[in-house]
């Protein structure tokens, strides 16, 4: 299976008679229809499946909803934080609160919970176990947040995991938030994510363009058995 970057926290997922797009916010270049998503994505034969993991700008562009008009069969698979916002109408999507699920037979869709707004999302897909975070992370400001702070958003944390362990304790891609913004303790999330389960291949993501600052996670990633995908460019490609 092929994985695609796309921008922040937005991916493909590619294989034969199949093309799944992750929180997408804008494509790999910024002139209108052309980039990675309009000038191939949308273009390839076989099912189209487009996942958007809560409503927050930067996981979710309204855009999406016309590619209906070209993809007739598209299957939308949305937190239904999207619908409650009015940003889709209940005929425009299936809407997933944590602990649901949905499936065509081709792809299985698991929500699990977010310590932000919305779900993440387990995903079975041509044999592997796939995980995309959206909002999960251990969010806290160590340099502004009080001990309390940081001690709730650990423990809120800490609570999200434990519900997923119950489902798996493997994955084989990981795609997850290591964000600069977050200061002294921006990996902590991931370092912790990685320490709980076995992760074959991890992703970093909501970085906008920080490469330098999500490629520094590659050290801890690699010294727990985990191979790393460096990004360092939008439109980038693995295999795994």
């Amino acid at each position: 299976m092929e994985l695609v970057y796309i921008y922040h926290s937005g991916f493909a997922l590619l294989g034969e008679g199949f093309t799944v797009i992750i929180d997408y916010y804008r494509d790999s270049v910024e002139k209108p229809l052309t980039g990675v998503v309009h000038g191939e994505l949308l273009k390839r034969p076989g099912r189209l499946y487009v996942l958007s993991s809560h409503s927050h700008a930067d996981h979710f562009n309204p855009e999406i909803l016309t590619w209906r008009q070209e993809h007739p069969g598209v299957q939308f698979i949305f937190s239904k934080d999207i619908l409650e916002n009015k940003l889709a109408t209940p005929g425009d999507a299936h809407y997933l609160d944590k602990g649901e699920a949905w499936s065509d037979g081709m792809l299985e869709v698991e929500a699990f919970g977010s310590t932000d707004l919305g779900i993440s999302f387990l995903l079975y897909l041509d044999g592997k176990l796939i995980f995309h975070a959206g909002d999960l992370n251990n969010w806290h400001w160590k340099d502004e947040s009080t001990d309390e702070e940081v001690r709730k958003a650990e423990n809120a944390y800490f609570s999200e995991l434990d519900v997923i362990s119950r489902r798996t304790d493997r994955m084989d891609l990981v795609m997850f938030p290591v964000d600069p913004r977050l200061g002294e303790d921006y990996m902590l999330g991931a370092k912790q994510f990685v320490d709980c389960f076995q992760v074959r291949t991890f992703v970093p993501m909501h970085f906008d363009e920080a490469y330098d600052k999500a490629n520094a996670f590659r050290e801890y990633a690699e010294s727990r058995g985990v191979r790393f995908v460096e990004l360092n460019h939008k439109a980038f490609r693995a295999i795994f």
